[in-house]
């Protein structure tokens, strides 16, 4: 029995999804006409309180268009330095929006409004990139599934307001962050001018973000899409999907979060582990003691069936996630205690 603790990105899809997907209504969705994709961005829309959504195959390509709605080429982008914006996507924002990055070093991957007012230039200074875009990331993800407060939210959101800036979420897990700080998800709807949310990961759907804004936002978004070659014909096989996983497994993720914290416990108490970054929700990082490598530790592991990943520079990630059992759980648990590195 393999144990996969890489990512949560790795669940599949159970019978009753399945079950779903086959049975789906569907048609044409690049001409707007499959029934089973409208009714899951009226869905997604309605738990937010935005008006519209558009149906992706990638949360990177939902965040690349809201990146191209928001900018011209020559402007700049303020986010935290490990953000997946910046890090993870291939270097889309540059390539497909001409628009570089003001990055700021916050605090396990969360930025605050005072920092963003420092970063933004002076738009009469034309010497610099006109800042046009801030995009926050939540939970984030190389800060171990950290959560934004609401209230410094909605400070950033005075400052984009008080500059003319636009304001973008990378809400990928953002189900996380909802269940764990028990938020209301339509305060989040009323301070971005655009949300990517993600059915893939922690809800267990095989393939699918959705991307959230006003009308004619989203309405632009559709042309994007269509140049970024996002534009799918029977979508709603995996829209089904996307809609057995917001009825179904949003209050599961509680059981992710408890299962994270019982993993950090366990590598408190091992002898060959240095720090342990605060878990909130499903992901825990930590560092092991310099004598030790990651690659000795995940060869030690994986001869116990149990994989994780590597974050460099002496860091190591597990991310718990619907496909991992308690079953499982026990025998990583025990596992972690008893390894000799």
């Amino acid at each position: 029995m393999d144990i996969n603790l890489v990512s949560d990105t790795v669940t599949k899809p159970n019978f009753e999804m399945l079950e779903c997907m086959f049975n789906a209504q569907v048609g044409d969705d690049v001409y707007k006409q499959d029934p089973t994709v409208i009714e899951l961005e009226a869905t997604v829309a309605q738990i937010f309180g935005m008006e519209a959504a558009l149906f992706f195959p990638s949360g990177t390509m939902a965040n690349q268009t809201a990146i191209k709605l928001h900018t011209n080429p020559g402007e700049q982008v303020i986010a935290d330095k490990t953000s997946h914006v910046y890090l993870y996507e291939g270097g889309g924002a540059s390539f497909n929006s001409g628009v570089s990055f003001s990055l700021i070093d916050g605090n396990r991957g969360m930025i605050t409004a005072e920092q963003v007012a420092q970063h933004i230039n002076d738009p009469e200074f034309y010497h610099s990139p006109l800042t046009s875009l801030v995009c926050v990331e939540n939970t984030t993800n190389k800060g171990g599934g950290a959560c934004y407060d609401i209230a410094e939210l909605q400070k950033i959101k005075a400052v984009c307001d008080a500059n003319n800036l636009k304001f973008h979420m990378d809400g990928a897990r953002i189900w996380n962050a909802l269940m764990a700080k028990k938020q209301n998800p339509k305060l989040f709807g009323q301070l971005f001018d655009t949300i990517s949310v993600c059915l893939s990961k922690g809800l267990g759907a095989p393939v699918g973000s959705v991307l959230l804004g006003d009308k004619a936002t989203i309405h632009r978004a559709l042309r994007v899409r269509k140049m970024l070659g996002g534009g799918m014909r029977q979508a709603g096989y995996l829209a089904a999907a996307g809609l057995y996983a917001l009825e179904n497994n949003i209050s599961k993720l509680v059981e992710d979060h408890r299962r994270a914290n019982e993993l950090a416990q366990s590598l408190r108490k091992t002898s060959w582990v240095d720090q342990i970054a605060p878990v909130e929700t499903n992901i825990v990082i930590f560092t092991i003691k310099p004598q030790y490598t990651e690659k000795v530790v995940m060869e030690k592991l994986k001869q116990k069936n149990i994989y994780i990943s590597s974050m460099g520079q002496g860091k190591l990630r597990l991310v718990t996630h619907l496909d991992y059992r308690e079953v499982m759980h026990n025998y990583v648990l025990e596992a972690l205690e008893k390894l000799v590195i």
